[in-house]
């Protein structure tokens, strides 16, 4: 049967194959997760948090070879690699500091009886699916705190990361968690949809895109099993007219050009005033065209390659349609010549409710740029997609600023500073953005049993 295939998008050479998973071996998971379960649960919140943190000391000794790893796996500059293992390295480190306190029990007012209690517990073996935009960062944000929490966890990475989920899996066991108490399954679309299907599977959380999220929902639902998902963004930054337009203009092409673009919570529409569009528009174009693309492991290259080639040609597809469409190319847009999965940085602006770039999700380094000219206008156009991920405000005065985030219809608002993730604070999104949170206290209730236990006289 297929396998999973890790071919390195700069070069469009495949590295290694790996052999998925039969049927029985999909059986064989399921049991093993299972049975893990009840001696997990068992260890105590101590060791569990012991085993966070030698996985986040790992990640920190071996990042200049994690950072390689999804270089040349998914094209990430080595730069943003480290910079991703750090903060996947901070992650478990966070839960592992926290994570205790946040299961430990909680007396409230027992409202007649002798006593009311609040335990925290495990609900049981969990399914986590996981894209690969970042590869480690999105899987410790889903893994630190259910294993935390006494959850066992089998994991499907993205096809492409095969190489860097089986690394992940060898480091969590080396820190101390029980082989089957985290399992790395190379499975297929189907046998997900039977996993999630199975009774000893309890939850699921995913990172991807709508038709996956809308998918893994649906399943879960039919099977009455708790889900998180989070999917795309198509997040507004308003620049408003108080704010430093050359430094925010450079700010926005940097964020947009991270990891080629490749981000949930990239700022993929770029609300500015009127009065300010032909500066703004001239530094991001002039950001664009000096940045360097080529190989993710040249320590001067600020954009690699996009995932694969498909995806390359995708996002072009899309920039191309646009332009047919009536929306105006400034620079980029096109695929490089010769092997890899490159393309031009790209801006646009003139992007009307009737072009399809005005809704859809522009995974890749492409700019699309609005204009306003009353803050009731930018607003709106915020607000006019049915994606509700992140926001940002740029501005001097933070009263002003507030007051506009207050009123973004997202899950999460910033000012001066876009996409900010630290694990201490809650992440995911409103509407087509998905449901649920991740990190900090939030990402560890979502897969727990929030457990009253009362006691009155006899």
């Amino acid at each position: 049967m297929a396998g999973y295939t890790t071919t390195n998008p700069a070069t469009g050479q495949t590295d290694h194959e790996f052999s998925a998973l039969d049927d029985d071996g999909i059986q064989n998971v399921l049991r093993r997760t299972d049975s893990a379960f009840p001696a997990w649960r068992a260890t105590p919140s101590s060791e569990r948090a012991a085993a966070l943190e030698r996985t986040a000391d790992l990640y920190s000794a071996r990042a200049p070879q994690l950072a390689e790893l999804i270089a040349t796996e998914m094209g990430k500059p080595l730069r943003q690699g480290l910079e991703e293992v750090e903060l996947a390295a901070s992650i478990y480190r966070w839960y592992a500091v926290h994570g205790p306190d946040l299961l430990a029990d909680e007396q409230i007012d027992p409202q007649g009886a002798q006593e009311s209690l609040v335990q925290t517990a495990p609900i049981g073996p969990l399914v986590g699916v996981m894209p690969w935009n970042y590869p480690y960062y999105q899987v410790a944000r889903f893994v630190a705190p259910n294993l935390m929490a006494g959850n066992t966890i089998v994991l499907k990475h993205a096809g492409i990361c095969a190489a860097s989920s089986a690394v992940m899996a060898e480091m969590l066991h080396e820190a101390g968690v029980p082989q089957d108490a985290y399992i790395n399954a190379y499975a297929s679309h189907d046998q997900l949809a039977d996993m999630i299907a199975d009774p000893r599977i309890r939850g699921v959380s995913l990172t991807g895109s709508e038709k996956a999220g809308a998918a893994v929902a649906e399943n879960a639902g039919a099977h009455l099993k708790k889900s998180v998902l989070e999917l795309g963004g198509s997040d507004p930054l308003i620049v408003l007219e108080d704010a430093d337009v050359d430094a925010v203009a450079r700010e926005v092409a940097a964020a947009r050009l991270s990891n080629a673009g490749q981000a949930c919570n990239s700022p993929k529409r770029i609300i500015v005033p009127e009065a300010m569009k032909d500066r703004f528009l001239a530094i991001v174009v002039e950001e664009f065209e000096g940045a360097t693309v080529g190989d993710p492991r040249s320590e001067d290259v600020a954009v690699g390659p996009l995932s694969s080639v498909g995806a390359r040609d995708g996002v072009v597809e899309q920039v191309d349609r646009a332009v047919s469409q009536g929306a105006i190319l400034h620079t980029g847009g096109s695929a490089l010549e010769g092997e890899g999965a490159f393309m031009r940085p790209a801006v646009l602006t003139g992007v009307t409710k009737e072009i399809d770039a005005y809704e859809e999700e522009i995974f890749g380094p492409v700019a699309v740029i609005h204009t306003y000219t009353t803050i009731e206008d930018a607003i709106a156009l915020a607000n006019d997609v049915s994606f509700g991920l992140s926001g940002s405000m740029w501005g001097r005065d933070l009263e002003d600023a507030q007051a506009v985030a207050d009123r973004l219809e997202v899950g999460m608002a910033y000012v001066n500073e876009h996409g900010t993730t630290l694990p201490g604070l809650p992440f995911g999104g409103v509407k087509r953005s998905g449901f649920g949170r991740e990190l900090g206290r939030w990402g560890m209730g979502e897969f727990v049993n929030v457990r009253l236990r009362r006691t009155s006289a006899a």
